[in-house]
Order: structure tokens, then C-alpha cells, then sequence
């Protein structure tokens, strides 16, 4: 059983819409804090973590990173077999869909689990999304150098290993500050660096624009051990 998915435009959509409603979300979580007081801005610039601990901002904060969540490991997917297609198969390619992943899954723990109730926990997912997602980032700058597609233009592989360079540096930045009791400055750092991640999300459309159509397929394996019922998996083509 195959479904053929010839909706061309929602491919190149998704990058961008994703982009859009992570930074839509984040800043009018950001709002609703100092609105309503969660957070006081004339003692510094807050975290993103501290603007949605606490409700009712903390609901939209925890829907938003969510439905980002998915979205993003929907992406993740995509752009590994995208990269298949082109041939190239390789251990860095696997890599990169293991690390998209686990940024989508701390993109999730840290919606789910706010700093206010449970701050190990919430770190531990902020880990993944900025560590984690930094790394994913650096991993497909190299795969856009090495694939060299055709497609894209040429500004795409320089553009989005300039944005993980920077990523890299303001997190590394944004520790030190935090390790000197630098909480403004620290957090000023956190929020820059979730925009660049975000752009580099939304980049993902000019590689998507160029796909034809995607095809699910379900497999039946063939077992050849007796009574043993069939094993159904799903390959994205």
C-alpha cells in the first residue's frame, strides 16, 4: 500500500512556517510574561525558560515548542531521505537524523517540563535543543558542501555555515556569562541564539522546493520463521 503526497508547496512551506510560529511563539510568551508581570524586565533581560515557567503563558509555551516539536522531526526525516536520494548514503547523514532528533525531543521535554516545576529535567532538554540542534546544524553544512546539489543556490551552504558558526560561538559566549553571574547578558545571548536556529530551519525550504512528490510506502517483510506473524514498517521515499 502506497499514499502519494503531490502537494509540492507544503514541502517548502514547512520550514518556514515552523520558523514563523517558533518566533511568533516565543515572543508573544515573551509578552504575556512581562505583561503580566512573570517577569520584571527592569532587572534584566529574562530567559526564554523563565518567560514561559509560569502560567497561563507556560500553556502556550509548552503547545508551541510541541507542535515545533513534530514539525521538526517531521523536517529532520525528510531532508535524511532527501539526502539518500541524492545518493548520498553515509554514516554523517545517519548521524545528523540521530542529533535532529534528539533536538526535536528536547525541543518537547523542555515544553512539557518548565524550569518552575522541574528544573533538572528542563535543562536537560534545553541541552538538546541548543547543544544537540548546534551540532545538527554543523553536521548538514558539511552534507550541503559534499552533496553539492544542483539545485541550490550557491549562497545556501556558506549562509548556513556562517549561522552555525555563530550558534556555536554565542552559546559558548552565553555560558561564560552565566559561569560570571552575567544573567542579562547570559540570557540576551539564549534569545539570539534560538532566532539563528530558527532561520536555520526556515533554510531547509530552499531545499524542499525541489521535491517532486513524497511517497509512503508499507512493507511487509517476508519471515520465514513458522507461526510467526508479519512485521509492517513504512519507508519514505
Amino acid at each position: 500500500m502506497s499514499v502519494r503526497l503531490n502537494i509540492m508547496w507544503i514541502w517548502y512551506l514547512m520550514p518556514i512556517c515552523l520558523t514563523i510560529w517558533f518566533t511568533v511563539g516565543i515572543w508573544i510568551v515573551y509578552a504575556i510574561a512581562v505583561t503580566n508581570g512573570s517577569v520584571d524586565i527592569t532587572a534584566g533581560v529574562p530567559y526564554i525558560s523563565i518567560c514561559g515557567a509560569f502560567p497561563p503563558q507556560s500553556c502556550l509555551f509548552g503547545q508551541v515548542l510541541n507542535i515545533g516539536a513534530f514539525f521538526a522531526a517531521w523536517i529532520v526525516v525528510l531532508r535524511f531521505q532527501q539526502l539518500r536520494d541524492y545518493g548520498y548514503n553515509s554514516h554523517l547523514n545517519s548521524a545528523s537524523l540521530v542529533m535532529g532528533c534528539l533536538c526535536a525531543l528536547g525541543t518537547s521535554i523542555a515544553g512539557n517540563v518548565q524550569i518552575s516545576v522541574q528544573e533538572e529535567a528542563h535543562l536537560v532538554g534545553a541541552f538538546l535543543v541548543f547543544v544537540a540542534g548546534n551540532v545538527y546544524f554543523w553536521m548538514q553544512s558539511v552534507l550541503t558542501y559534499k552533496v553539492k546539489s544542483s539545485h541550490d543556490g550557491h549562497w545556501v551552504a556558506p549562509t548556513r555555515f556562517l549561522l552555525s558558526a555563530a550558534c556555536t560561538a554565542l552559546i559558548v559566549i552565553m555560558v561564560v556569562f552565566f559561569t560570571e553571574n552575567m544573567k542579562s547578558a547570559s540570557a540576551i545571548c539564549e534569545w539570539i541564539v534560538a532566532m539563528i536556529i530558527f532561520v536555520l530551519i526556515g533554510l531547509f525550504s530552499v531545499e524542499f522546493w525541489h521535491f517532486d512528490t513524497v511517497t509512503l510506502h508499507v512493507l511487509k517483510r517476508k519471515i520465514t520463521i513458522p507461526n510467526e506473524m508479519q512485521v509492517s514498517t513504512i519507508a519514505l521515499y
